[in-house]
């Protein structure tokens, strides 16, 4: 079996990232920038953010973040966004989830300038992408797309299936591996007999937040895992995939911690750049 080094292909992914931004210095004479805000102190959020910017530095992308109190006016912020939209330095604009109550979250996401949404959440990203046409993708499902790909280069004809339909992950993976000709049957919680669905499989992401669901007799021989799920439980940090039973039987499977979850921030700095690009045209 493959183990899928999701910390490698993050690390490969930010050395050609930072080889680009340095020639788009050269040729613009300016860099990419990503403005992250941050509401409130959950520990997880700082985390995700302290690394973020940690990544954005090594790349040569120019990074700020700002922070707000828990108690920040939802006026606040959307002020804030709009300040972010019309200031060309500024590429990518990421307001860090979830958000205090008080403050609506598809109001901020739809606050957010399309062309500099590099979460790929707002409504008009979301249309492009399930109409095939440019647009920021999310960073999760384009993370395991990329792994899915340097196993096997030629998806076309490969039955996929997909565990979790939320808009975060299950929708969007959905959509390309749709536009890689797969045949993709997309589950949930409300689907009969789940362990045939995954039988049938030559791709599996499982991204529904349930510790250890699909099992090692769930996987046909040769089928590709993608375990996009961070479980807290009893035995530390589980994914969605039993792992010792799935390893197995699978060709290839990422691990949790160090798969999908290294990508997804490479993405990140991978679709600011991106939004950068298009905004030079």
């Amino acid at each position: 079996m493959i183990l899928i080094d999701g910390k490698k292909a993050a690390a490969e992914l930010r050395a050609e990232l930072k080889e680009e931004v340095a020639e788009l210095k050269s040729k613009h004479n300016k860099v990419p920038g990503l403005t992250v805000i941050l509401i409130g102190d959950l520990t997880p959020s700082q985390i995700y953010v302290r690394n973020k910017e940690k990544s954005a530095n090594e790349v040569g992308l120019k990074s700020e973040v700002i922070k707000y109190p828990d108690s920040v006016e939802e006026k606040t912020v959307l002020e804030k966004i709009q300040e972010l939209n019309s200031d060309e330095t500024v590429s990518g604009i990421l307001v860090q989830l979830p958000l205090p109550k008080h403050i609506d979250k598809q109001k901020v996401i739809e606050a957010i300038d399309p062309s500099k949404d590099v979460d790929g959440f707002h409504p008009m990203n979301v249309g492009n992408l399930s109409s095939g046409y440019e647009s920021s993708i999310p960073c999760t499902p384009l993370g395991c797309y990329l792994l899915i790909k340097k196993i096997e280069p030629n998806l076309s004809g490969k039955k996929a299936v997909v565990v979790g339909r939320s808009n975060l992950n299950g929708k969007p993976m959905t959509q390309l591996l749709l536009k890689e000709n797969c045949t993709v049957i997309i589950t949930h919680s409300k689907t009969k007999d789940l362990k045939a669905e995954c039988l049938g499989a030559d791709i599996i992401v499982a991204a529904v937040g349930i510790p250890e669901l699909v099992r090692g007799d769930w996987v046909k021989k040769d089928a590709i895992v993608i375990d996009v799920g961070i479980n807290k439980t009893d035995k530390g940090i589980v994914g969605d995939v039993h792992f010792d039973e799935v390893s197995k039987n699978a060709k290839a499977l990422t691990p949790v911690p160090g798969g999908v979850g290294p990508m997804t921030i490479a993405c990140l700095l991978k679709n600011t750049i991106d939004c950068f690009k298009r905004s030079q045209i």
